[in-house]
């Protein structure tokens, strides 16, 4: 990291918790050394002037796909992880757990085995690994490929034990139809962060599974068995069972804003609804079309679809759901905030470094607009500001 000094002032300081108002930060080399009210911190180097935008921590992303014009699935390797990670870093996402969609099982095996060796070797950002599939509902797949859904055996999981022994946090994502109870206590004993998901599931069904250990549910309200006025589905489960969190797409195009509050107000906790991006091959790139399993994803207006108009991911970055959040749901920034940092990271038990801890570095955090339409990343510091502006 570069070597030099700067304090920031004018902004707010988003702490995981609440936006603080009056306050300066400044760093030395890249490291915290002052944090406080403004008459408590003397100018240390660069003085920055936010003017009133956000300095806060980088975003915790727990459903990427891929980026930069390529899908995990497509080159299972650390340098594709690292390619992934860094195309998401430009768009604020400091840590991330690339996502596997249904696949073979030589692939899958391939992408746990590629995770394992890129955190082993440092590369930055990759929090763990979360596997969508492929024990999923050919009822609700999605874009998933229908061919390669089947049930977990126990050799599929004996393998998914192991890798929970290997990584920080392994996620999956799975439906009833083609796993046991049995199977999901397993992997939530093992540590296993398990999720229900693209699933045609009852809602009591779904309630025994989280009672097994799933405590978790991907990408709410979509491929998914919807909350009904006799049957309540997954969508009732997740809103009824306060010990179980939630992901949400929030691009107003996967779920309309209103049920978005409507589910927000339902969570009350300790369980609580994250934001994810669902990011697809062209997040941090330009590309307007990309290949998943020799077919054709098309990217226009800000949506992902197959050729017969089914969703395939999403075409959203951690920045642009927040507004959504904001300006169309309604509810409060620093809780918005919040579902993109502390929630997620609270969940995989990764610690959450925020302006407030005294190990905070300057590449831990991201400097938010005021508008809420762009936002500013530190790789490291700059003779003038420190900033290189992403708008999103």
């Amino acid at each position: 990291m570069t070597q030099g000094s700067v304090t920031f002032r004018g902004g707010r300081i988003f702490d995981g918790l609440r936006l603080i108002d009056g306050h300066a930060i400044s760093f030395e080399d890249g490291l915290r050394v002052a944090f406080g009210p403004d008459a408590d911190v003397p100018d240390l180097g660069a003085v920055i002037d936010l003017g009133g935008d956000i300095l806060g921590p980088g975003y915790v992303d727990l459903q990427v796909n891929g980026g930069d014009g390529i899908m995990l699935g497509d080159d299972p390797s650390v340098d594709t992880l690292a390619r992934i990670a860094r195309a998401h870093r430009a768009l604020g996402v400091t840590h991330l757990l690339p996502t596997l969609i249904t696949d073979t099982p030589e692939i899958t095996r391939a992408t746990i085995a590629a995770t394992i060796d890129a955190i082993r070797s440092g590369v930055p950002g990759i929090a763990g690994l979360h596997l969508e599939g492929p024990h999923l509902s050919v009822a609700r797949k999605g874009a998933h490929d229908a061919a390669l859904i089947r049930p977990m055996t126990e050799d599929d999981l004996a393998e998914l034990l192991a890798a929970a022994d290997a990584l920080p946090c392994l996620k999956i994502t799975v439906a009833p139809e083609n796993v046991t109870e049995a199977q999901v206590a397993a992997m939530a004993q093992a540590g296993i962060l398990v999720s229900l998901g693209h699933t045609d599931a009852d809602y009591d069904t779904c309630r025994r599974y989280m009672s097994a250990g799933a405590r978790c549910v991907t990408h709410l309200f979509n491929a998914m068995s919807q909350l009904g006025n006799r049957e309540p589905g997954l969508v009732g489960a997740a809103l009824a069972c306060g010990e179980v969190s939630s992901g949400l797409i929030a691009d107003a195009v996967h779920v309309h804003p209103e049920a978005i509050r409507a589910a927000w107000a339902a969570k009350s906790g300790p369980g609580r609804i994250f934001l994810v991006s669902d990011a697809m091959a062209v997040a941090g790139s330009d590309k307007t079309e990309f290949t998943l399993k020799d077919r054709t994803i098309h990217r226009q207006n800000g949506q992902l679809t197959l050729a017969d108009g089914t969703l395939a991911g999403a075409d959203l970055d951690l920045t642009t759901a927040i507004r959504v959040m904001v300006e169309q749901v309604g509810l409060p920034l620093e809780d918005v905030l919040g579902a993109t940092t502390t929630v997620p990271s609270q969940l995989i038990k990764l610690p959450l470094i925020t302006p407030a801890e005294p190990n905070c570095r300057l590449s831990d955090l991201i400097r938010f607009s005021r508008d809420l339409r762009a936002i500013s990343v530190f790789e490291a510091v700059p003779e003038e500001t420190g900033l290189r502006r992403v708008g999103c």
